[in-house]
């Protein structure tokens, strides 16, 4: 076998300082090798001195080969070296894994600068702090905080807290992490979109993160005091509309706030030397929903806790009254110019439509409210009925929206922009508090909302006894770039 020039091939060998070897080298193995020179060995009376000089080049190339792996300095050459970078003099904040990637079809596209000190888990909870992004759209955050935005930010924070806890084994943060984590948080929100008030639109502050005064802020604690199957059970999935009335979970949350909130003011005969405060009960509660976002998946939890949230704004007017005394003027006692009443109860409404969105039963606490107000100021006509003032006027736009009862989120949509569900059957005239007719709970199966109309055979109606909750919804999208 004799051995051919023509056949040979560069094999380059880099080393740990980039230089690269280039040596003439035979497409001949290491058992290639062996087998040749076992052979020369016994056959060396037959083989041509040519065969022998091919021999001993090729071990010659193979020893170059073994002695520059071992860094022995051969004849080679040096490829030129990247160039050398200088540091930039503002480095990139670090970021935690955790931490979720800000949401793109928003304008803010910078990357958020988080203190690195909060340890919440921000990834067990990445969807429902973009849909909270979502909710408090920078533009709309203050207009959708009472029914929409604020409700999603408590949630969130809630799950956010309660998830990190099956690895902290704490409910509540200290008051100097909490303040890092609610800046990190905000920060977050801010990048995906959210309102950068959004702490001071929905009064949050570091020690809503922090247990108050609630005596049980340990995993192991809160289980050992609490029926925590009792709990779970009446809680874990919830009726947003009978849960408002019948207080399943409501109860078994008082109930398990109340028990850790005099867990240290008991006797040893277990009886409670004294009735709880009300205020550490409430505080006790945020350890409560803390420790079942712990035992729920994080979209459930917030699930239920936005139900919850939905019976309590439910059954109050979000809306600010200001003195009445303009519609009085025109509207008081009896009524001579028709005209100038309605003008002025009009310019008053119009100016409630300015402050927020509500729901269709808040409308109807609204109505009820105004209308006493004005009863009082000896306004006794029905002049929602002689101006056509409707629910809706009671909401914000000029052609009225009324949020549905049950909760809701904003969506994006990356063509049309935000938009958030409108209910199609707001156009019913506000009811004038009578002594015939007095808001009553919508809990009250018995009550009839007279105001409110029947579904129809183009509507699917959810019926409560006389009560109906119409389901049937369109969804306005305002575009970004008339805002």
């Amino acid at each position: 076998m004799a051995f051919n020039p023509s056949r040979a091939s560069h094999v380059i060998i880099p080393d740990r300082h980039a230089w690269h070897l280039q040596v003439a080298m035979p497409s001949l193995s290491l058992s290639c090798l062996n087998s040749t020179v076992s052979f020369a060995a016994t056959m060396k009376g037959l083989l041509s001195p040519s065969f022998l000089l091919q021999i001993t080049l090729f071990l010659r190339v193979f020893l170059l080969v073994m002695n520059k792996s071992e860094g022995s300095p051969i004849t080679s050459k040096v490829d030129a070296l990247p160039p050398v970078l200088p540091p930039t003099t503002q480095p990139q904040p670090f970021i935690p894994l955790i931490a979720p990637s800000p949401l793109r079809p928003f304008t803010n596209n910078s990357v958020p600068k988080l203190s690195g000190l909060c340890s919440l888990n921000f990834s067990a909870a990445q969807d429902i702090m973009t849909t909270t992004a979502t909710d408090c759209w920078t533009s709309f955050a203050p207009y959708l905080a009472n029914v929409v935005c604020c409700p999603q930010f408590d949630a969130m924070l809630v799950t956010l807290i309660g998830q990190s806890s099956k690895y902290s084994g704490v409910l509540a943060l200290n008051e100097t992490h909490a303040s890092h984590c609610l800046s990190d948080v905000q920060k977050v929100l801010v990048s995906q979109g959210a309102n950068e008030n959004l702490k001071k639109i929905c009064a949050v502050h570091p020690t809503n993160l922090t247990e108050a005064s609630c005596p049980v802020v340990f995993v192991d604690e809160f289980e050992s005091i609490v029926d925590t199957s009792r709990l779970l059970t009446a809680c874990r999935k919830i009726d947003p509309v009978n849960e408002c009335c019948d207080q399943v979970c409501q109860n078994a949350i008082h109930y398990a706030a109340r028990k850790i909130a005099l867990n240290d003011l008991s006797n040893s005969d277990g009886n409670h030397s004294m009735s709880g405060p009300t205020a550490r009960i409430n505080d006790c509660k945020n350890i409560v929903l803390r420790w079942l976002a712990s035992k729920l998946d994080a979209p459930t939890a917030n699930s239920v806790f936005r139900g919850l949230s939905n019976c309590n704004l439910n059954k109050v007017c979000p809306l600010v009254f200001p003195s009445v005394s303009s519609v009085v003027k025109e509207c008081g006692n009896l009524i001579h110019n028709q005209t100038a009443c309605c003008k002025a109860i009009k310019s008053y409404v119009s100016y409630l439509q300015e402050q927020s969105f509500v729901t269709n039963l808040q409308a109807l606490k609204c109505a009820a409210s105004l209308g006493k107000k004005l009863q009082n100021a000896n306004v006794s006509k029905d002049v929602y009925n002689l101006c056509h003032i409707s629910l809706k006027d009671f909401s914000l736009q000029e052609s009225g929206c009324l949020l549905p009862s049950l909760p809701t989120n904003a969506v994006y949509d990356g063509t049309s922009g935000i938009g958030f569900i409108c209910d199609l059957n707001d156009n019913i005239v506000a009811p004038w508090p009578t002594s015939s007719y007095m808001l009553s709970s919508s809990c009250n199966r018995t009550t009839k909302f007279p105001s409110l109309p029947t579904a129809t055979s183009s509507q699917n109606g959810l019926f409560i006894n006389t009560l109906v909750l119409p389901l049937l919804f369109t969804s306005i999208l305002l575009p970004k770039r008339l805002l």
